[in-house]
């Protein structure tokens, strides 16, 4: 009788352990109170999310404090032992707090158990979200209102043939301006979805940037800039999709030469260091102020919307960059400082993975 005892004892302090090391390690913060309102138990996340110091020690004073209109009494005997949910937002952290309801051994109410949720991550995607389909029909609204009225005013009216060639000009530009907006839409919505066929082969960096330079030779001229490309010796061949580091090489160059003055200087430079092979543009534009450093991979965020709109950009041409380098194991990596110039380094690795 004494050895089945101390096996239960073992047993009841084991699984009292258990839980403890459970609740002491969740992320979610858990609180139980006693039908008095006073603690019995709380974890640590619940303190740090809560916020709780030694003087909240009572269910009255910690819910006070946030302002919640809950009341424990009702939360036992008039929610008919159902869950009752709370949003709160503390110092940015935006939390989810659940309240119910728990019973003793004789199945009579014995106090609240609260679960406490951080949901700071899943409120910032939710408005990139909502902030992502307006971007979106702003973008596709003002070429289509563009297009609209140049269309009706062209067949309501008749106009010289100077004018007519100069509103149907409008209505191309747009109309162009619209295509590149859906091709990269398409293109991330690919990314998103794992519809890209990668045909990761090796080839030489130093070959594809200097094409890619040539190939914006054009526009650099137009704007009398000294662009100069520096190649290291050996640069092993890199081993990715070509067409799509040619692209985020094109995006990178096309973007130094449209924010960067005339007279202005663009350097380029192409190495090798451990297993990766790198590509640097360094360049003395307006570059990009401190504070939007940090979004600009966000898909439609722009430094000076107005400037890069009227440059003809969509606002994806970094996300659909990062998007192809992380598809591909490489990097990119942007320092700059506004009115100073732009300094971007892309990392494409050399060796199958």
């Amino acid at each position: 009788m004494t050895s089945g005892l101390r096996e239960n004892l073992n047993e009841v302090t084991r699984q009292k352990k258990q839980i403890e090391t459970i609740l002491l390690h969740m992320t979610d913060g858990i609180i139980a109170f006693n039908m008095d309102g006073s603690i019995i138990h709380i974890n640590p996340a619940a303190t740090r999310l809560l916020k709780i110091n030694s003087k909240d020690d009572t269910f009255d004073k910690i819910f006070k404090k946030l302002k919640l209109d809950i009341n424990m009494e009702k939360i036992i005997y008039l929610e008919n032992w159902t869950t009752t949910e709370q949003k709160v937002n503390i110092d940015e952290t935006y939390l989810n707090i659940f309240f119910a309801p728990f019973k003793d051994e004789n199945d009579r109410p014995a106090g609240v158990m609260v679960v406490i949720q951080d949901i700071t991550e899943h409120v910032r995607l939710d408005n990139m979200r909502k902030e992502f389909v307006a971007d979106v029909s702003h973008e596709l609204k003002t070429p289509l209102t563009s297009i609209m009225g140049y269309a009706e005013t062209l067949a309501n009216s008749e106009y010289d043939k100077d004018l007519q060639e100069k509103f149907l000009n409008v209505i191309s530009s747009e109309a162009v301006r619209m295509t590149k907006l859906v091709n990269d839409l398409l293109t991330l919505s690919k990314f998103d979805n794992d519809k890209t066929d990668w045909e990761k082969t090796e080839f030489d960096l130093g070959e594809l940037v200097k094409q890619c330079q040539e190939n914006l030779q054009i526009e650099m001229d137009k704007k009398k800039q000294k662009v100069e490309c520096f190649v290291t010796a050996n640069v092993p061949k890199v081993y990715a999709d070509k067409d799509g580091i040619e692209r985020v090489v094109l995006n990178i160059l096309s973007n130094s030469v449209k924010y960067t003055g005339e007279g202005g200087t663009i350097k380029i430079y192409v190495g090798f260091v451990y297993n990766d092979a790198y590509i640097k543009v360094i360049d003395n534009g307006i570059g990009i102020p401190e504070k939007d450093l940090s979004r600009i991979f966000e898909r439609f965020y722009r430094v000076d919307k107005a400037r890069t709109r009227a440059m003809g950009g969509t606002g994806l041409g970094l996300s659909i960059a990062k998007e192809i380098l992380d598809k591909n194991n490489g990097r990119i990596d942007i320092k700059s400082k506004s009115h100073e110039g732009t300094e971007v380094v892309i990392t494409i690795p050399t060796k199958q993975n």
